[in-house]
């Protein structure tokens, strides 16, 4: 005899009826046809169960499928579709304890927010929010012991600005945001987006507020900053980038800049018409200019990160002989 049968825990079928811990299943002699409240089974055969005096014992496995990661947690990211906040509490109760069984440390549910309704249930067994984002909200649950080492969602917001330098008559080109407390002078830039480069993030603000076309030379500088306004009570980092210019004609973007212009380096750093950072930076390129960049840049490498095989930018100060002489073999 085959049934169809969706549970965790154990399932004890007799001649006419299946006891499930979440509702009933009506089984008809000789037919593996069967009704529940999940609408969604799992096939079982006769002989792969147990038997004892005369009735058919199953452990089930859990229902909810997960992903383990390296680090011995659970995500789950897929639910029943129709399924309610009761019936999602019982899945969710058996399948934490056999993950526990297991010896993961912890589990991560990916509930869209047409299935917002299994938070509550989730709630009542532990997990908290960790974060949202656009139509799903992701919760987690600690199920090692000792302290929650579960890292925090994001902290910072990163800002990157493009200091476009035209080496060949030392001139910088500066932007006056719109809607400002103080009309200051400053580099061209704004947020980076999800998985944006901070070099690409630099060329494609420039380009968007002062239609300017440029390419990345180099990191000049990285600010930090706590409880930034704007930044949702999040820490601020902002990078200042040196890019040179492949276009020189302006096309000012009249949503977000009340002026643009390209600033003598010298004037940039001596005008009371900017911020501190822009006056710094300029003096930075002004050193730059006179002495070699190589005095001032961070320059960029791309690396492969070893666990996932993507490839990583790391920025920091060339070496002379790209660090030849600390390879294998030469020291």
């Amino acid at each position: 005899m085959v049934l169809w049968i969706m549970s965790a825990g154990f399932c004890r079928v007799s001649s006419g009826l299946c006891r499930v811990s979440s509702g009933f299943f009506r089984v008809t002699s000789g037919s593996s046809r069967a009704s529940s409240v999940f609408g969604k089974f799992r096939l079982v055969s006769a002989g792969s169960a147990r038997f004892c005096s005369g009735c058919e014992e199953r452990l089930c496995p859990p229902l909810l499928a997960g992903d383990v990661d390296r680090f011995g947690g659970v995500t789950v990211r897929d639910f029943p579709p129709d399924i309610s906040e009761e019936e999602f509490s019982d899945l969710l109760k058996v399948s934490l304890h056999q993950w526990r069984s297991e010896g993961r440390v912890a589990v991560w549910l990916h509930v869209p927010i047409s299935q917002s309704r299994v938070c509550s249930a989730a709630a009542r067994h532990g997990f908290s929010f960790h974060h949202a984002r656009g139509d799903q909200a992701v919760l987690s649950v600690w199920l090692a012991e000792g302290q929650n080492r579960l890292p925090a969602f994001a902290t910072h917001q990163v800002g990157v600005a493009g200091a476009v330098l035209d080496e060949s008559n030392g001139k910088v080109l500066v932007v006056q945001d719109r809607n400002k407390t103080k009309n200051a002078w400053k580099f061209p830039g704004g947020l980076s987006d999800l998985g944006e480069n901070i070099a690409d993030t630099a060329v494609r603000e420039v380009f968007e507020e002062t239609g300017v076309r440029s390419e990345f030379r180099s990191l000049l500088s990285l600010r930090q900053q706590h409880t930034h306004p704007g930044a949702f009570g999040m820490s601020d980092l902002y990078l200042i980038c040196r890019l040179q210019p492949l276009s020189h004609r302006i096309h000012i973007c009249t949503h977000e800049c009340l002026r643009c212009d390209w600033l003598d380096l010298r004037e940039l750093a001596e005008t009371s018409e900017t911020t501190p950072i822009t006056s710094r930076i300029a003096k930075l390129l002004l050193y730059g200019l006179e002495n070699g960049f190589q005095h001032i840049d961070l320059h960029m490498e791309e690396l492969p990160a070893v666990y996932s095989g993507l490839f990583y930018q790391l920025y920091h100060r060339p070496m002379p002989d790209g660090g030849k002489q600390y390879s294998k073999g030469a020291i």
